[in-house]
């Protein structure tokens, strides 16, 4: 058995070997009856890993499912002509309280209209302009996550070396190379509208058993190439109360380290919700940070959305019983970013 203790050495292969066609369909993980460990990471890993499924030279991961059919069949979704934003203002009074050196968006004015006003600006041939910048870390506010953002062990999505994102971004894997695919059938569970909630209380696991049933309530599949939001209620809980508390890092609702396989099996392109990090925390993982992300990241390729605006959406899916929209979520293209800013919107 390799150890992991030098990350230069190379990493022993685990399940089917980096670039090695699609291993298949493998047995049904064990049932957990404990805390999650390093071995349950493994055998999650193993279980759901896509490396070589795509090609030796795949970047982007889940998002393969997509095809030009199914936007194609997702644009004709849109009936009313709504169109819903999911995305929080980028501004000082975001969720971010500089833990993991994530600070709210700084906007700059670097000429207002005051300098205007004085004349500064006169002598560029009398133009007048206001004009600003944005300083912010790219996973401040709504956000996806890059194939690149989490490593497993010494290698990333599709057995790529870690090394591959260097201090000046990310050579394999980064976000810009999702370019259009981020695009098709939206799919929305409201996990505590189903079960008669506001909101889900902090540390509340979301399961398979709660996906399948949120969906059957609903009248909604999920299947290949969805983009899945799942709504916890837990971003409108912090607006409602007037402040976000400890929403960016601390204790949250979220999906269950079992989902992961759930997502394997259905085949979903992309997954978001409304939290922080999607996951739920605690996530009953002592000395493991965040052990749903170590899975579906690295070994099954699964593009990520965090803090996604819900409630508007929520609202008009629980009022006409419509669950299923277009959804384009198109990243700002940064090249070699490990995650970057987004504007989704969904149509209905």
């Amino acid at each position: 058995m390799a150890s992991y203790s030098d990350p230069f050495e190379p990493l022993e292969p685990v399940g089917p070997a980096p670039f090695s066609p699609y291993a298949g369909p493998q047995p049904p993980l064990r049932n957990r009856k404990k805390p999650i460990t390093l071995d349950d990471i493994e055998e999650m890993s193993r279980k759901v890993r896509n490396w070589g499924k795509w090609g030796p030279n795949d970047e982007i991961g889940t998002l393969n499912y997509v095809t030009p059919e199914m936007v194609a069949a997702a644009a004709a979704l849109v009936q009313k002509g709504k169109g819903f934003p999911l995305a929080i203002p980028l501004g000082a009074d975001g969720p971010q309280t500089g833990g993991r050196g994530r600070i709210n968006p700084i906007h700059l004015m670097r000429h207002d209209g005051a300098d205007g006003y004085s004349g500064l600006r006169d002598r560029e041939a009398g133009l007048r302009s206001a004009d600003d910048w944005l300083i912010m870390p790219l996973q401040a506010a709504t956000h996806w996550d890059a194939l690149s953002h989490i490593f497993y062990k010494d290698r990333m999505y599709n057995g790529y070396d870690m090394r591959e994102v260097m201090s000046w971004g990310a050579r394999k894997c980064g976000i810009e190379k999702t370019g259009g695919k981020a695009s098709g059938r939206g799919v929305l569970l409201d996990i505590p509208r189903v079960k008669g909630l506001d909101y889900l209380e902090d540390g509340t696991p979301i399961t398979p058993e709660d996906l399948d049933g949120a969906a059957e309530k609903q009248g909604v599949k999920v299947g290949r190439g969805d983009f899945l939001i799942v709504r916890t209620g837990q971003m409108e809980h912090c607006m409602k109360r007037g402040s976000w508390g400890n929403y960016a890092g601390g204790d949250a609702p979220g999906l269950s380290f079992e989902t992961a396989e759930w997502l394997h099996k259905k085949e979903v392109a992309a997954v978001a919700t409304d939290t922080w990090g999607c996951e739920v925390r605690p996530n009953d993982s002592p000395g493991i940070f965040q052990p749903w992300h170590w899975v579906v990241i690295p070994s099954m390729g699964l593009t990520m959305g965090e803090i996604f605006y819900l409630k508007e959406l929520a609202e008009d899916c629980a009022e006409d019983k419509r669950y299923e929209f277009f959804f384009v979520a198109p990243a700002l293209p940064v090249k070699g970013a490990v995650g970057a800013p987004v504007v989704p919107m969904a149509f209905k």
